[in-house]
C-alpha cells in the first residue's frame, strides 16, 4: 500500500496547548452469528486497567526566523526566547498488577513530568521504565497502593479481517471511552519506521488515544493504539495500531533493561517477485550489498543472494526480514535459506548488534 501522505497521517495524542485528546469469557452477545454486539460486558471487563496520562514538557516559545540569522536582528530574538510549559494527554493500559503501564513513545517522550490517573480518579506519578523510538512504544511504572487492575497481551498473528475489536483510551482528554469496530486490514506499511507492520481499524481513535489497548473480543491487547490517517484532524475510521506480538517482545526488554537491543546482519536488501527464483516457485528478498566485516559478511553470504526463510520460516519481503532478524536476540545464530547461482542453500548466521539506524 502506498504510504499516507504525511500531512494526513496523525499520532492519536492529544497536545492540550493546542486541543482545549480479568476474565477471559466473551460476552454471549459477541458469542451469537448474526446478531448486533454488545460490548457492555467487556467494557466492563476491561476498562479498570485504561489508563489516562498526563504530561508536562517544556517547548522553545520563539523561534528565530532564518532570514534574520546572521543579522543583528537575531541577538534580539535570542534573548527573548523562553521555555513554555506544555500538557499533553495520552492513553495506556496496565499489563501488570504491580504498576507497569504500556503506552506510546510520542506520549511521554519528551516528558518532564508523567501522571497516570485510574479510572477511579487517583492520579498517580509515573516514572519513565524506557522507551523505544523505533516501534514508538514506552514502559512506564507508577506505585500503587494495592494491585492494580490489569489485562493480558493476545494473540494478534492470529487476528482476522473482519472481527470485532473495541478501543479505549482518553480521546481529547475525556478518559474512560470505548469505542467498536473491525479489523480492517493486517500488515499496513504507513511510513512510521522500518518495522511497520500496524493492524488497520475503523474503530474510532481521536487525538488523545494514543498508547491506549485494542481489545479483541476476550478482553485481550491485540493492539496499541498509535496512529489514524485523518484530512480533518479526527477519526475518519481508519486508524492504525501496533500488534501485541510485536508490542510484547519490545515492552519485555523495556521491563528487563530499560531499553532494547536488535539483530542485525548487515545487509541492504530489496524485494524481488517469483520471476527472480527458481521455476517462480518463491519471493525473496535480494541482498543488494553486504557491509565489510558484517555477521553476514562473516557467514558468507553474497551479493545477489535471494533470502526465502529465516529459521524455516518463509520470508517474502525486506520489511519481514528485517523485522526477523531485528526480533532475533544479539549473538544468536539464525538459519537463513537462500537462492544462489540457481542452487537452494541454507547458512548459519550469528546475528550481530544492530548499531544506531542500521539496517
Amino acid at each position: 500500500m502506498p504510504a499516507a501522505p504525511r500531512r494526513s497521517l496523525l499520532f492519536a495524542f492529544a497536545g492540550l496547548a493546542v486541543l482545549p485528546a480479568c476474565g477471559l469469557v466473551p460476552s454471549a452477545a459477541l458469542a451469537q452469528r448474526g446478531t448486533v454486539p454488545d460490548f457492555a460486558d467487556l467494557a466492563e471487563q476491561v476498562l479498570p486497567a485504561v489508563v489516562n496520562i498526563a504530561v508536562l514538557s517544556e517547548q522553545t516559545t520563539t523561534q528565530i526566523p532564518p532570514e534574520l540569522r546572521g543579522t543583528p536582528f537575531e541577538r534580539y530574538f535570542r534573548e527573548r526566547r523562553g521555555r513554555q510549559q506544555v500538557q499533553g494527554a495520552g492513553s495506556g493500559f496496565v499489563i501488570d498488577p504491580a504498576g507497569y503501564v504500556v503506552t506510546n513513545n510520542h506520549v511521554v517522550g519528551n516528558a518532564a513530568r508523567v501522571v497516570v490517573s485510574l479510572q477511579d480518579g487517583t492520579e498517580l506519578p509515573a516514572r519513565v521504565v524506557g522507551t523505544d523510538e523505533l516501534t514508538d512504544l514506552a514502559l512506564l511504572r507508577v506505585e500503587p497502593r494495592g494491585a492494580l487492575a490489569a489485562v493480558p497481551w493476545g494473540n494478534s498473528g492470529s487476528v482476522r479481517v473482519g472481527q470485532w475489536v473495541l478501543a479505549a483510551g482518553n480521546p481529547f482528554g475525556l478518559g474512560g471511552t470505548v469505542t467498536s469496530g473491525i479489523v480492517s486490514a493486517r500488515g499496513r506499511e504507513i511510513g512510521a519506521g522500518p518495522f511497520d507492520d500496524f493492524i488497520q481499524t475503523d474503530a474510532a481513535i481521536n487525538p488523545g488515544n494514543s498508547g491506549g489497548p485494542l481489545f479483541n473480543a476476550v478482553g485481550e491487547v491485540i493492539g496499541i493504539n498509535t496512529a489514524i490517517y485523518s484530512p480533518s484532524g479526527a477519526s475518519a475510521g481508519i486508524g492504525f495500531a501496533t500488534p501485541s506480538d510485536l508490542a510484547r517482545g519490545v515492552i519485555e526488554q523495556l521491563r528487563r533493561d530499560g531499553r532494547v537491543e536488535r539483530g542485525w546482519l548487515g545487509v541492504a536488501v530489496q524485494d524481488v517477485g517469483e520471476e527472480a527464483t527458481p521455476g517462480g516457485r518463491n519471493r525473496g528478498v535480494q541482498i543488494q550489498s553486504v557491509e565489510r566485516g558484517s555477521p553476514a559478511a562473516r557467514a558468507g553470504l553474497r551479493q545477489g543472494d535471494i533470502v526465502t526463510a529465516l529459521n524455516g520460516e518463509r520470508v517474502e519481503t525486506s520489511r519481514a526480514l528485517i523485522r526477523g532478524v531485528a526480533g532475533t536476540p544479539p549473538g544468536q545464530t539464525i538459519r537463513v535459506t537462500l537462492q544462489r547461482e540457481g542452487r537452494q542453500r541454507e547458512m548459519a548466521v550469528q546475528v550481530g548488534r544492530r548499531p544506531g539506524g542500521a539496517g
